[in-house]
C-alpha cells in the first residue's frame, strides 16, 4: 500500500484544517488507518484510527472532542478534520496502515506509512 499524506500547513491557535491521505496499490477497506504525529524533539505517538468499515474510531485523549477521523473507500482516501487546534499540536503528522486483526493505536502493527504533512500552530 502506497500513503501520501496531505493538507498541513501554518494556522492559527483554534482554526481547523482537514488533512487527507490517499492510498493506491491494494484493497484499501482491507486495511486499518490511523494517523500518528510527530512533534520536534519527541516521539512518534498515535493520533487517531479507524476500521476497514469505518464502522469504529479511537482516539487518543489529548485529540478526542477536537478531532475527527473518516475514510471515503470509494476514493481510498481517509481524513483527518482537526478544529480548535492548539499550539501543542503542531507536528508532522502520518497517516498509516495495518491489516491487524482489530484497529489498533500500536504503532508496530501499522506496516505500510506516508510521508509526513506538517501542521504549525501558531499565532
Amino acid at each position: 500500500v502506497q500513503l501520501q499524506a496531505s493538507g498541513g500547513g501554518l494556522v492559527q491557535p483554534g482554526d481547523s484544517l482537514r488533512l487527507s491521505c490517499a492510498a493506491s496499490g491494494r484493497t484499501f477497506s482491507n486495511y486499518h488507518m490511523a494517523w500518528f504525529r510527530q512533534a520536534p524533539g519527541k516521539e512518534r505517538e498515535f493520533v487517531a484510527a479507524i476500521s476497514g468499515g469505518g464502522r469504529r474510531s479511537i482516539y487518543a485523549d489529548s485529540v478526542k472532542g477536537r478531532f475527527t477521523i473518516s475514510r471515503d473507500n470509494a476514493k481510498n482516501t481517509v481524513y483527518l478534520q482537526m478544529s480548535y487546534l492548539k499550539p501543542e499540536d503542531t507536528a508532522n503528522y502520518y497517516c498509516a496502515a495495518s491489516d491487524y486483526f482489530s484497529v489498533t493505536t500500536t504503532t508496530f502493527r501499522y506496516d505500510y506509512w506516508g510521508q509526513g504533512t506538517l501542521v504549525t500552530v501558531s499565532s
